[in-house]
């Protein structure tokens, strides 16, 4: 049961020598090789060429290496085949840590304090504590709940948003479109951890931003964005940076990846940048997730982390 390993954007040399190790004997094709399709049962896929998996008549399964699938399902010639998404304790941690890491930032004013160094300024800096700062998540899957729980425990006042609602303990919860516009009331650190999808692309955008909370001790509401570019309209962050509706913004994706030098994003006095780094996991933690699924499939029939086409994740 041979496994295809195609990727595009990353380099596929750390991950097709890891599958061959850690899968031996099942032979593992490289897909910048030639191949016979009608050999390939399984893929482990990250942006693969559109088209590739179509032409593979006896797959399987697909595992995609990342989090977000969009790239998948918005290939219209995608075969109809399970696709599955990476659950990994080790890329839920480093999501998390990310998204602290930005809430804090903006919490002890960590960009304020460096460009006061850059000048040899001595000047402290009236500082709230994580008590008074409300941080509102949307999107409240695996990633929203692990990094909800940790921002809790730091004492910051969590709520979360998802289309459908949830339970997580000590997080106050609102659900659907007729409650988003109270949970952005609340909310001073807006995190984005959506999924992209039809009713999602482009949510971000200055309308929702005149929505958030305007009486924070931030001083303005932050945007955190580390789920999916499309969710984002850039011109609309940058026109809301520019005219105060945000303070500020921490951004790991973006419409056009890699960013264009010619963004003014780059430069943006109000914008921190990380380049769709924020989960960034390693072949060693995700690739034995791929071979217990497909393991789990060989000897059962069923496979864990299947995505709903329909809802998009």
């Amino acid at each position: 049961m041979s496994l295809l390993v195609a990727i595009r954007g990353w380099s596929p040399d750390p991950w097709v020598v890891r599958f061959r190790k850690a899968a031996h004997p099942r032979p593992v094709i490289d897909a910048r090789e030639a191949f016979d399709p009608a050999t390939i049962h399984y893929a482990a896929v990250w942006k693969p060429e559109p088209g590739l998996l179509a032409r593979l008549p006896n797959l399987r399964a697909i595992f995609n290496l990342g989090a977000g699938v969009d790239a998948l399902t918005g290939d219209s010639t995608l075969p109809d085949v399970p696709l599955c998404r990476i659950v990994n304790p080790d890329l839920t941690a480093r999501m998390t840590e990310y998204v602290v890491l930005q809430c804090l930032m903006h919490l002890r004013q960590v960009e304020a304090y460096r460009r006061l160094q850059a000048e040899a300024r001595w000047e402290p800096i009236d500082q709230p504590a994580a008590t008074d700062v409300r941080v509102g998540i949307m999107g409240l899957g695996v990633l929203g709940q692990d990094a909800a729980e940790v921002l809790k425990r730091l004492g910051f006042r969590v709520a979360g948003w998802s289309r459908s609602s949830k339970a997580v303990p000590g997080v106050e919860i609102f659900a659907g479109e007729a409650a988003l516009d109270a949970f952005l009331a609340r909310t001073d650190i807006l995190v984005v951890l959506l999924p992209l999808t039809p009713e999602t692309r482009g949510i971000l955008n200055g309308d929702l931003f005149a929505r958030l909370a305007r009486d924070g001790v931030l001083g303005g509401p932050v945007l955190v964005n580390a789920g999916r570019g499309g969710l984002q309209v850039e011109a609309d962050i940058l026109a809301s940076l520019n005219d105060g509706t945000l303070k500020a913004a921490s951004l790991d994706v973006f419409e056009t990846e890699p960013l264009p030098a010619s963004s003014p994003l780059w430069k943006h006095p109000k914008v921190i940048l990380t380049p769709h780094v924020a989960a960034d996991s390693t072949p060693e933690a995700l690739v034995e997730v791929v071979l217990a699924n497909i393991a789990l499939h060989e000897r059962e029939g069923r496979l864990n982390d299947v995505v709903d086409r329909r809802a998009g994740y």
